[in-house]
């Protein structure tokens, strides 16, 4: 089980608009270079951010902005936005369990339920967790190293 990156690079890309809003035209070549990704990749990120109305991309000076403020966009949000998991969920149960085994029969039956119920916990505590909160983290971090 993991969840893609294209998690943690939409955190990073909405967390960049915010700090360097006043100061740098934010642009993908600009996020790729503090991602250190290659900005195709930055681009697919920011396209699914956008779908989502997360951030607003225009040509020119203006560059990126969010469409609301960091408060307001959480973790859940950004996870939906940039598809992390698949319609399947966030396990994917191994494909052809043995249905002449006791186990392997029952095994989905067994499991399936619990699984989900995990992946609802985690959903619901990305639901309480902001992209302001990260952001606040890195700029206290940023003032004492600056």
């Amino acid at each position: 089980m993991q969840i893609t990156s294209r998690f943690t690079i939409a955190v990073h890309i909405v967390t960049c608009i915010e700090y360097f809003k006043d100061d740098e035209t934010v642009t993908s070549n600009f996020l790729a270079g503090s991602v250190g990704a290659n900005p195709v990749i930055i681009r697919t990120v920011m396209s699914k951010l956008k779908d989502a109305g997360i951030i607003d991309i225009s040509q020119g000076k203006s560059g990126i902005r969010l469409t609301r403020p960091l408060e307001e966009i959480t973790f859940y949000d950004i996870y939906k936005a940039v598809e992390c998991v698949d319609e399947t969920g966030l396990f994917h149960f191994h494909e052809n369990p043995n249905t002449d085994c006791p186990v392997g029969r029952n095994i989905h039956a067994a499991m399936d339920l619990r699984l989900l119920q995990i992946q609802e916990s985690m959903e619901n505590e990305m639901r309480g967790i902001t992209v302001a909160d990260v952001a606040g983290d890195i700029r206290k971090k940023a003032a004492l190293t600056a």
